[in-house]
């Protein structure tokens, strides 16, 4: 009967050390015998939101744990600098060509921004050569 039990614990031992050696691979990567490539189950889920609740808020917008989405408004009740964020400024060179007095304040501290930027690289180069 001992020799029994220790053949038993000897063959538990080597399953367990067998499945800690073999390698693992990521869920999904067995395909199933016959199964096609591009099969119905590889393609992309549709929306379980409706289109009602698509275009009146901002679906995963959320950034608190008990927060909801936040609701679209009118574009009146939006900031107006809101609107600006994504136009175009000139860039240096732009800027170097036209006069600095004439310029309004903004583009002036872009101007001055840059030009620095431009001096600091143009200086480390420099010190990076000798």
């Amino acid at each position: 009967m001992s020799n029994l039990r220790s053949m038993r614990v000897i063959t538990m031992y080597r399953e367990s050390a067998r499945l800690l050696v073999s390698r693992t691979y990521a869920a999904g990567g067995a395909k199933k015998k016959g199964s096609k490539v591009g099969a119905a189950g590889d393609a992309p889920k549709a929306s379980t939101l409706s289109k009602e609740v698509k275009s009146t808020t901002v679906v995963g917008a959320n950034i608190l744990k008990d927060g909801t989405d936040p609701k679209v408004m009118a574009d009146a009740e939006y900031p107006e600098w809101l609107w600006h964020l994504l136009d175009k400024r000139p860039a240096l060179s732009e800027l170097q060509r036209k006069d600095a007095e004439t310029l309004p304040y903004e583009d002036l501290k872009r101007f001055v921004k840059l030009d620095n930027r431009a001096r600091i690289k143009e200086n480390n180069s420099v010190k990076a050569k000798n």
